[in-house]
Parts: C-alpha cells; structure tokens; sequence
C-alpha cells in the first residue's frame, strides 16, 4: 500500500542548504511526492523508449471476457483454500449481499478442530473496534465520514448437510481483548479435519459497506470491494516463518496493519446493476450475462492468489492491451479509468509495462494472464494506492494534470504483485518485508524507466522516530511511526545492504530470496539466510542493530580546532578533531579535512568504537572537517552534525567571521519568502 505523507520541507532544506554551502557540494532540489516516501527531482523520461506492441482495445472501449489460460502443469502453491461465491451488489451501491462454499485442506500433520475467519468490514462497525481506535477513524489523511459505518453479517453457516454451525462461531480478541471488535471469529468444528483431508463450509452474508476511507468501500456509484467476504485465516506448518509447532496464525484487523492470507483458488460471479462495469482479480471466464431484473453478472476466476478483489462503476471507461516481454509471457493489461483521466491512459500503460518488464527482469516471471489497474473517482482517495492479487488500484483523480506520482503509484503497488502477492509475507508482524521491498524496487523503476532518483539525503531527515523492522504493526506508537519505519526505513536498510555488498550481489540476494520463498510465506530470518548464503558472512550484528533493533547510523564531528605551535622555525598548526558514533555500526567512514590553503585530506576510520581522535600538523590551519563527505552512509538521519568549521587561530578569526555572516545573510535569503 501508498501512503500520504506531509513533507516537513523547509527544515530539511535548512539542514541541506548550511551542509551544502559549508562544504561547497550540491545535494540538487528535492522533488515533493504527495504519495510516497520517496523524494526525486522533476525529472522528463528519457528518450528512446522501445514501445511495446499491443493489442487493440475491444471496440469502443468495451470490456471483453478473457480466455481461459493453458493449464499449468502443476499447482505454484499449495491451494489450501478453495472459495465459490456469488455476491450482489444492491441498487442502493452500498450493500453487498453474498453466499459463498469455502472449501479448506488441512496442509499439517494433525487433526484441526477448529477455523478461524477474518470479518474485515465489521471494523468499521462503531468508533469502538481496534482499528477505529486505533486510527482514529482515518488514514493516509482520508477520514471516516458520518457515513463510514459499515459491517459484516453472517447470515447463515453450514455443513455440506446442512447443519448449522452459526451457534459454534464466536468473536475472538487474541492481540487487545477489546469486546467491541468483531473483525475475528473463530469456529468450533463438529468433526476435526485429519490432515490431507478437507471440509466444506457452506454461508451466507450481508456487507454494509461504508463510505469509503479505508481501501473498501463506495462513493457515489462507485464500489471498491476489498476485505469484503469472510476469509480463512493462516494455518502455519511447522517451519513456516520460524514455528517450532503448526497452528493459526490470527490477529484482528488494526489501523496499522494490512493482510495475511493462504492462497488458493477461486470462482467469484459478481451481479451489479447493467450500467455496471467490474474490474476484478483473475481473469473473466464468459461475458458478462443480462438479466430480466436489469443486473448482469461478470464471472471470475483466478488460481494461486490469496485474496480476491473487485471494484465497480458505470463510469469506468475501459482500455485493454497485450503485453509481454522477458519473464512475461503474455499479460492483459487492463485499464478502468475515471473520466477525469481517461486521456491520460498511455501513460498509466506506460508505467504498467516499466514496472511489470523490470519487476520479471530482476526478481522472476509474473505467472497470472492479467493485470487490471483501477482509477478511482476524485473523492474516493481512500480507495486508491492499493494493491491485491493481479488487481491494483491508483490513486483517486483529484488532479487532472498529475506529475509522476501517477506512474510512481503504479509502480509501486504492482510491485506488490512480488512481495505481497506472490511471496505473501505476513503482513501483520513483518510488514517491512512487503513494504520495505516494494519501496526499495519502486525507486529502481523510476530511475531505471522516467530518470527520477530519491533525494535519499532529505528521505533520511525523515527519520524521527526509529524502531525495530520485525514488529507487529499494531506495536508500533502511531501510523506515522509504523510507516517512517515498514515504508522508509525499511528501505533505506536493504539501500545500505547494497552499498555493502554492490548493486549485482544485492540483484543475487533479490532474486535468490523471491525465487526460494515464492508462495511460501516467508519471514525475516529466511531473507537473513539467503543474505548470508549469497555473500557468504555473517549478518547478525547488523541484522541485530538496524533490523531487529531501532539504530539509525549516525555520526558526529564533536570537536575541530587548531592551534598555533611555538617554537619552529616554520610557523606549524596542530588541529584536533574529534568524531562520534552516535548510532549503529556502518562499515568504514571517510571523513575529509580541508585547510586553509585548499588542501584537502582524507582518513577513514572502522567506526567499531564509539569516538576516534584525529592530530593533523600542517603548515596551514585547519578550516574545516566533514564526516562522509559523498553522503553514501544512507542511514544518516543527522546531517547537521556531520560538518563543523574548525576553531581557528586569532589571527584569521576576523575572516571566518565575515564569512560565517555571508552565510547566515545566504541562509536567511532562502527562507525569506
């Protein structure tokens, strides 16, 4: 997912501009990205692009049902769960009402008597569940209107027989013991499934959904339905993510938090009005079929995915094109733009093909025969930058001319397709392994396809309150805590790995560690193992410090003067500077020394201790001292500190005053508007 972000910009422009003029280099003007974390220059795409070759858009825009893929010689995930569901939507736009047969396979090695299901839309049930207090009834800077109450009803549960299970269902509270949330129920089995076996339930609901804020949801004729059907949670074999012992794996929706699923199979008809169009996950098995009452029904099907998704409107305008390239066989590529950006459609391609092409390229192939993409209205913010199983959402059209948050949006949650959809890492307690490598290939992306770099420098500026990678979302102190860390911290570590151990060890790593724990759900100690196993060290101090801990890399210059020295015949300077460790360890540090006449000298120091001192004699005072002087330590949130002008002997005081005044007076001209 994207998040909103409210840049404290003139601060960081402070900082950047006293460290530029100071040590005379150029950080460059920082490009302000309303959606993400990342920062870059405006920058134009390069020339040269090679186009694609596409298919031809079904005529007048009209959507057209898809053709079954071959089928695959084998299963890419164990299918544990199997869904066949039929859900209106009613006139009114703000119902949905379902039945479903949901079919589980006991995938460990002993008898399971009981299931547990997530009943997402009933976090918006009153002002008292987890996630709305835990929210506040907002986020990413959307909030929940009078209208933004919404539920989940079971209707009905049963037995393939036909006995009723509605009396062994009971809402559970494992993470808060709050009793007003009923996002959670666990049901009590009449029969345990052995393992290898299955059971079949068979139910019915009722979704009222609220006016959308939180990714579901609709605003005016337009539906988002995501976390809409009651859904199994995660049964957990011995070895997945570290467990000694199998069992669920269950948490209550959080304001924080997003998604954990099993993957499986599923068969989805979704009647709506016939002004309707539906974009969905998987790939439309028929066309769409009109009914006497004036609703049609759209079939969908998709296989090895852990979510369905579905979003609605008669408003969508409907652009289609074939797409493929290395690692990508063949994809629909698939547009639902609101009119408000239907004419910007090439470059909402545009970016699809950049992120699906490099995503393939680096990390492996894209195995689904379709990518839909929906625009939701201007409004309907909450709904956007979202991502689900070969299905993602932009960002609402507010603006009719947006800048490249349109294609950084894109980007980033197909990038999702990767970490979230295929590797599916538990998103409750690590949710840096989606988040964190989704940001990290976005950036990768947008340098690689439009020219446009993070301003990493300012990013790290960011980075008020550090806190340990590998925690469950809902322990983090507030939204912005959680996503300063999952988001861009997250980031700016495997940005560090990199700079370690060079871009074609960290490709290795990246693709060693998507090809090993493709549909498996892995955790962080498994991206641990594949870093230790492709570069052949030990990664547990650091691990320990930025991962697992909250450390941020940090150094200081505490102290830089210069004294004349008496007594030789050449008039000589002594110059003492004292360096800092202020966080954690980060490799070797350059540290560069600049004297009065231009000379310029160099030292790099371990870092191990937690302060060194530096004695330099020269002819010539010592003007000043910097600490990583090309900014490559990425995980400096302290630049200020980094530089400091040295303590100069009287006699050339006057001067450094008089420049000290020039570059307040400089300073001071930059803000003054």
């Amino acid at each position: 997912m994207t998040p909103r972000y409210i840049k404290r910009i003139l601060f960081g422009l402070l900082i950047g501009s006293v460290t530029i003029i100071s040590a005379q280099n150029n950080f460059g003007f920082a490009w302000k990205s309303q959606y993400t974390y990342a920062l870059a220059p405006a920058a134009q795409a390069p020339s040269g692009i090679t186009p694609v070759v596409s298919e031809p858009s079904a005529p007048g825009g009209a959507q057209k049902p898809d053709q079954a893929p071959p089928p695959l010689p084998e299963a890419l995930s164990k299918r544990v769960a199997e869904y066949h569901i039929q859900v209106t939507l009613r006139e009114d736009g703000k119902h949905l009402d379902g039945t479903q047969n949901v079919t589980w396979t006991n995938p460990g090695k002993k008898p399971v008597s009981e299931l547990y299901f997530h009943l997402y839309p009933n976090a918006f049930q009153s002002p008292k569940t987890t996630f709305m207090t835990e929210s506040g009834g907002k986020l990413r800077g959307d909030k929940a209107t009078p209208a933004g109450q919404g539920h989940m009803e079971l209707l009905s549960l049963q037995t393939e027989s036909g006995a009723s299970l509605l009396p062994r269902l009971q809402a559970i509270q494992p993470d808060d013991g709050n009793v007003h949330d009923f996002t959670l129920a666990r049901l009590r089995l009449i029969e345990p499934v052995a393992p290898g076996e299955s059971v079949t339930l068979k139910m019915g609901f009722e979704v009222k959904m609220p006016q959308v804020f939180a990714r579901m949801g609709y605003y005016d004729d337009f539906v988002m339905a995501g976390q809409w059907f009651p859904k199994l949670a995660v049964y957990e074999t011995a070895g997945t993510r570290g467990r000694v012992a199998e069992g669920w794996n269950v948490h209550q929706y959080h304001g924080n938090s997003e998604f954990y699923s099993d993957f499986g199979i599923y068969s989805v008809r979704i009647s709506v009005p016939e002004a309707y169009t539906v974009a969905a996950t998987g790939f439309q098995t028929k066309p769409a079929a009109a009914a006497e009452n004036g609703y049609k029904s759209f079939q969908f099907y998709a296989e090895d995915v852990h979510d369905f998704a579905w979003a609605a409107s008669p408003d969508f305008i409907y652009k289609e094109e074939a797409f493929s390239d290395k690692g990508v066989p063949g994809v629909r590529i698939k547009l639902y733009l609101d009119p408000a950006h239907a004419d910007l459609s090439d470059r909402y391609m545009h970016a699809a093909k950049s992120a699906l092409g490099s995503y393939a390229k680096w990390y492996g192939a894209y195995p689904y025969s379709t990518l839909s993409i929906v625009v939701p209205p201007a409004g309907a913010g909450g709904a956007g930058g979202m991502e689900y199983p070969t299905l993602v959402t932009a960002f609402s059209a507010e603006k009719t001319s947006p800048g490249y948050e349109l294609e950084r949006t894109v980007v980033h949650e197909i990038g999702h397709q990767y970490w979230y959809g295929m590797v599916a890492s538990n998103e409750f307690e690590e949710a840096w392994l989606d988040e964190g490598f989704t940001s990290y290939a976005e950036d990768k992306v947008m340098e690689e396809a439009y020219g446009v770099s993070p301003n990493l420098r300012l990013e790290a500026s960011y980075m008020t309150s550090p806190a340990p990678l590998k925690l469950a979302s809902w322990e983090y102190s507030s939204h912005r805590e959680y996503a300063e860390n999952v988001y861009m911290r997250a980031k700016l570590v495997l940005l560090d790995i990199e700079n370690k151990v060079g871009e074609r060890m960290m490709a290795k790593v990246m693709r060693s560690y998507f090809q090993k724990y493709k549909f498996k759900h892995p955790t962080t100690g498994d991206f641990q193992r594949i870093l230790e196993n492709s570069t052949k060290a030990k990664w547990s101090d650091y691990f320990n410090q930025y991962i697992y801990g909250s450390q941020m890399a940090d150094f200081s210059v505490e102290l830089a003067n210069t004294r004349s020295l008496s007594g030789q015949e050449k008039t000589m300077y002594e110059s003492k500077v004292l360096i800092k460790r202020n966080g954690g360890v980060a490799g070797p540090i350059p540290i560069q020394f600049k004297f009065s006449d231009g000379t310029l000298i160099s030292r790099e120091w371990d870092g191990l201790d937690t302060h060194v001192q530096y004695t330099e004699t020269s002819p010539y005072p010592l003007e000043w001292v910097m600490v990583d002087p090309q900014q490559a330590n990425v995980l400096d949130n302290k630049l200020i500190n980094n530089f400091m002008l040295a303590e100069l002997p009287k006699e050339t005081q006057i001067r450094w005053s008089l420049s000290a005044a020039k570059l307040v007076q400089g300073l001071l001209g930059l803000v003054g508007w």
